[in-house]
């Protein structure tokens, strides 16, 4: 059984680590450099970096900074925000990458996720989705969760695994900087459904809502952010908390 991982989310935005409430009302959070190798002596596991206004001038910047990430930190990172092609995979991997994170280009171009996993392998492709409840039930959004589909979240997550994504990171849109939970039911239902591991995120407030996030919806990491950032939950901490239910790596 693999152990359950702890994985901090730095959004940035112009160079600088940002946290929202339900994807708006961003403030500052610190230096994603500094940041991220506190998170890594303090035992997370990897990390995630997304360029969340990835305009073509911001990506060239991301890239500098991904290669500074990679001289620094010592524990696997992915990095996401507009990789549209193949030759942005490439650049990023090239900077010192583990792994790329796709959202809006996987769904407006699903094989993207093909010839990912073809020319670097699955366990480089990670399928973020960004998803909230509707009148429709759970569907899919794009642009940062500005633009709504017609996608529904456990049809599209099973297409990107048959596509080979080796990992979903499922974002609850409702959840998400609410602090009050991740959504335990609709995780639940993708780790049965998939045969990838799955990624929580959105919702953690507390060290029991990590607890139940791999108890309850089953998940195989847990991601969160501003409970990182402001100092309220320390890793150490958390990761003592958790093994008394799961398998962690301490």
């Amino acid at each position: 059984m693999l152990a359950k991982r702890i994985i901090p989310c730095l959004d940035i935005k112009d160079g600088t680590t940002v946290k929202g409430t339900n994807f708006v009302g961003l403030r500052e959070a610190g230096d994603p450099i500094e940041l991220g190798k506190l998170y890594s002596q303090q035992g997370a596991d990897e990390l995630v970096y997304l360029d969340i206004t990835a305009s073509h001038e911001g990506r060239k910047t991301f890239t500098q900074l991904v290669t500074r990430i990679a001289e620094e930190i010592n524990i696997p990172f992915t990095v996401g925000g507009g990789i549209n092609e193949l030759q942005d995979v490439d650049r990023l991997l090239n900077a010192g990458a583990d792994k790329i994170s796709i959202n809006s280009a996987a769904i407006r171009h699903p094989e993207l996720i093909n010839d990912i996993a073809n020319h670097f392998g699955s366990q480089v492709c990670v399928v973020a989705i960004d998803a909230k409840q509707t009148a429709n039930g759970w569907k899919c959004f794009l642009n940062g969760g500005r633009l709504e589909t017609e996608r529904d979240l456990f049809q599209w997550a099973r297409e990107a695994n048959d596509r080979g994504a080796g990992e979903i990171l499922f974002t609850s849109m409702d959840h998400d900087g609410v602090k009050q939970g991740y959504a335990n039911e609709a995780l639940s239902r993708l780790s049965a459904e998939l045969s990838i591991p799955v990624i929580a995120s959105g919702g953690a407030g507390v060290k029991e809502h990590f607890r139940d996030a791999f108890t309850v919806g089953h998940a195989d990491a847990a991601l969160a952010a501003s409970v990182f950032h402001f100092g309220e939950i320390p890793i150490p901490e958390l990761k003592k908390y958790l093994a008394q239910y799961v398998q962690i790596r301490l």
